[in-house]
């Protein structure tokens, strides 16, 4: 008789990249030590201040540590509804896959360690730099808003996240020596535990939509679009936000085309880093791709495609 071939099931190994991977904020990322005033803290290719020609040495430094105080801000708060979805997901599973359900309280608990971390980094940001900075944005309203569409639209605006979050570090901070070393290791550390967050989120994904019909899945595609331009739209509040905290900070006025290109150019950058280098991830259009018609891939491509 032929041996069954135990299949293994993907949460379980979701599970052991997670025990692998686990690190305390204390011992492992803060160590004792701060943010350093005198250095960048987000890399040149996210901030986009290779366009501003105009802005000084420590103008650009100066500009790098407001665009990475809000990075962090920005993914403690996205965090959030994180958090309650995949503690809602996890109620699929109560009395069913156990492995699938530990997946998911590993993730919920991973999820609240990052955002007591960036909670914990905004603090020492706040020391280390000038006064005046305001982050405008409400992390339960901001989860109400997402939280009210689909699950569908819900997941996949999660997964384009958490893929982009590997991305960023891997091709862009990770490999700039100028970076303060804390900030750097703060998302080394999250991208860790993110690279696992990214594999459930799909099987989270594909699990959901198996349940769905057409008419089910295309107000997901739909909800999708709105999410992501409701992204948009709080990305256009914080970074007019920093753009005048920088202006404000800056010691010296500039002339009014350079304040405009300066505007522009941190919108441009927070669209790049939560939309355009997310969309473009090629796992995350693989799978997106999946799931839908090329109509539908080609809608929603041609929906974002302004904001890109």
């Amino acid at each position: 008789m032929t041996a069954m071939i135990e299949i293994p099931n993907p949460y379980a190994r979701a599970i052991a990249a997670s025990k692998k991977a686990r690190w305390s904020i204390e011992t492992d990322v803060l160590r004792g030590r701060s943010l350093e005033p005198d250095l960048k803290y987000l890399p040149d290719s996210l901030s986009l201040v290779g366009q501003l020609e105009f802005l000084a040495n420590d103008e650009r430094r100066l500009l790098s540590q407001v665009q990475g105080r809000s990075y962090a801000n920005i993914f403690g708060l996205v965090e959030r509804y994180i958090n309650a979805k995949v503690l809602e997901l996890g109620r699929d599973h109560v009395l069913g896959d156990q492995k699938a359900l530990e997946a998911l309280v590993r993730f919920s608990d991973e999820e609240l360690k990052h955002q007591q971390l960036f909670c914990l980094l905004e603090g020492q940001a706040a020391s280390a730099m000038p006064e005046g900075y305001r982050f405008l944005l409400d992390p339960n309203e901001v989860a109400r808003a997402v939280l009210s569409k689909s699950t569908w639209a819900v997941l996949g605006l999660t997964l384009h996240i958490e893929l982009f979050t590997q991305t960023h570090y891997k091709r862009s901070i990770e490999p700039d020596p100028s970076l303060s070393p804390l900030f750097r290791d703060v998302f080394r550390f999250h991208w860790m535990e993110e690279s696992q967050h990214a594999v459930v989120d799909e099987l989270e994904w594909r699990r959901h939509d198996r349940g769905l019909d057409a008419e089910a899945r295309e107000r997901g595609v739909n909800e999708l679009i709105e999410l992501v331009q409701a992204v948009d739209g709080l990305l256009e509040i914080q970074a007019a936000a920093d753009a005048e905290y920088f202006l404000a900070a800056l010691g010296r006025r500039l002339a009014p085309a350079q304040g405009e290109q300066l505007r522009a150019t941190f919108l441009a950058a927070y669209r790049f880093q939560y939309i355009a280098s997310g969309v473009r991830e090629t796992r995350f259009v693989e799978v997106l791709g999946s799931l839908i018609p090329r109509t539908a891939l080609e809608r929603v491509q041609r929906a974002l495609e302004p904001l890109l």
